[in-house]
């Protein structure tokens, strides 16, 4: 069963998609774990904050109303079917249904002003993910992604890449609207800081990531010669690359003899080896056991993690969180429980750990759902007499750990939760917010694939959220 997939410049498989090899079987033309990696350009660190950064993407768009901009004073086509409940934080109230993330209240900065006019589930997620609208052209024209940006930053330590993306898919024949989502990769930085993809439900029994160790009758001596036969034909064939494509698996493979050489890192990976009563914190599924993971890499020296939400194959309700029907049903049985769980978890983890001031944790949305319920927008998709259309005007994101300003609340909707009321917050003010808690210039020069100047990012930093 396919697992894993690397994505060159345009998401396309560089060479056919395949599992992990074995070490004992790497050729010339074969694929497998080096596909899985990413490589980082060396350059001087800036001065940062939060050493890491997990990104909880929650695809789809949550419905900021039913969840943490609720509005209970509200008409009934507003306001919805749930009550708020208190938090930790005075006068901060936030859905019924999460209950544990209330208790942890004063760990957030909920921004709860967000906005901006896409409604289009496969470009929007380009702006939070980068800051900046999705360009016109193929995916290689892409804005790089924050990963993509640390990775060529040189950040990251050991063979681990710098850059993973946790993408758990269905192979049960579900909608899978997110292969074409913009934002995901390195864009105009080129296929080489492409993140390494992880589309394994990390909660089945056999999850594996990779064979990160090589075969018992593989010896050291073979092993070497392999890399080096690699190494040679890599040598000749760049010649004849024009786009980079050689470059990156060149890169790949370099990263991939690495772990095959350091066990230790490769055990970032297996999940096994944590207690069951911390994996059952997490929750037993897809999303809350790719969290885990998430915390393993990063705490293994990993800088960026993002965990797409995943698709989890179930039929007739919402696909992600886009609750265009059974928006309160699917928000209560299926939803906040799991990221309730899920985020609760990894702020305990990280605090136990030590990690939490030097991890940053962004959850979010691409956009936030319309005001009334079955309300239906120019350019979304529709929605049912219990559901919510999508909705780019107002919307809430979440900040924690790594130097954001626990406890919180940044700017604020209207009592519809329809208009931001103050603070408007486009995308690229999280962004540059995001880059400079990372310890990363907004306004740092960058380049295009001709070399040409470009800034990094054209938002503000909002003091407001920052520690």
């Amino acid at each position: 069963m396919e697992h894993h997939q690397w994505r060159g410049p345009n998401f396309d498989p560089v060479v056919p998609r395949r599992a992990v090899l074995r070490a004992g079987a790497l050729s010339l033309f074969g694929l497998g774990l080096p596909q899985l990696l990413q490589a980082r350009e060396s350059s001087a660190p800036p001065k940062k904050r939060a050493k890491a950064c997990i990104v909880l993407f929650m695809w789809g768009g949550p419905a900021q109303q039913d969840t943490l901009d609720m509005k209970p004073d509200a008409p009934d086509v507003y306001r919805g079917e749930f009550k708020p409940i208190a938090t930790t934080v005075p006068g901060l109230r936030v859905c019924e249904h999460l209950p544990l993330l209330a208790q942890r209240a004063q760990d957030m900065c909920l921004i709860r002003s967000m906005t901006h006019t896409d409604v289009n589930h496969i470009t929007a997620p380009h702006l939070l993910l980068t800051g900046k609208p999705a360009p016109a052209g193929p995916l290689a024209d892409d804005w790089p992604n924050y990963g993509a940006v640390l990775a060529k930053a040189g950040r990251g330590r050991g063979p681990l890449p710098p850059y993973v993306s946790m993408m758990p898919v269905s192979t049960d024949g579900a909608p899978r609207f997110v292969e074409e989502t913009r934002g995901q990769g390195a864009g105009i930085y080129g296929p080489v800081h492409n993140p390494m993809r992880i589309d394994a439900d990390a909660s089945k029994p056999g999850y594996r990531v990779g064979e990160f160790e090589p075969r018992a009758d593989v010896t050291a001596a073979q092993l070497n010669d392999r890399e080096g036969l690699l190494r040679a034909f890599d040598a000749r064939a760049r010649k004849y690359d024009r786009q980079g494509s050689l470059e990156a698996m060149g890169t790949h493979y370099d990263r991939a003899f690495s772990l095959l050489n350091a066990p230790a890192a490769a055990r970032a990976f297996d999940l096994s080896r944590e207690p069951m009563r911390l994996r059952e914190r997490y929750g037993m599924n897809a999303h809350g056991q790719s969290v885990l993971q998430a915390r393993r890499l990063v705490e293994a020296g990993v800088p960026v993690v993002t965990v797409f939400w995943p698709n989890d194959g179930i039929t007739n309700v919402s696909v992600y969180w886009d609750t265009h029907n059974r928006n309160f049903i699917d928000l209560k049985t299926r939803l906040c429980p799991v990221t309730d769980r899920a985020f609760s978890a990894l702020i305990d983890d990280l605090k136990a750990r030590g990690m939490f001031d030097e991890t940053l944790v962004v959850w979010t949305g691409e956009m936030g759902r319309t005001p009334k319920v079955g309300q239906s927008v120019p350019g979304g998709a529709g929605a049912g007499r219990d559901g919510r259309d999508h909705w780019g005007k107002v919307f809430t994101s979440i900040l924690a750990g790594g130097g954001a300003k626990g406890g919180t609340v940044y700017g604020s909707s209207d009592r519809f939760a329809a208009e931001p009321a103050t603070n408007p917050t486009p995308p690229a003010d999280l962004a540059a917010t995001i880059y400079r808690l990372l310890g990363v210039d907004p306004r740092t020069e960058i380049h295009d694939r001709l070399g040409r100047p470009l800034t990094l990012c054209e938002g503000k930093v909002i003091d407001g959220v920052i520690a």
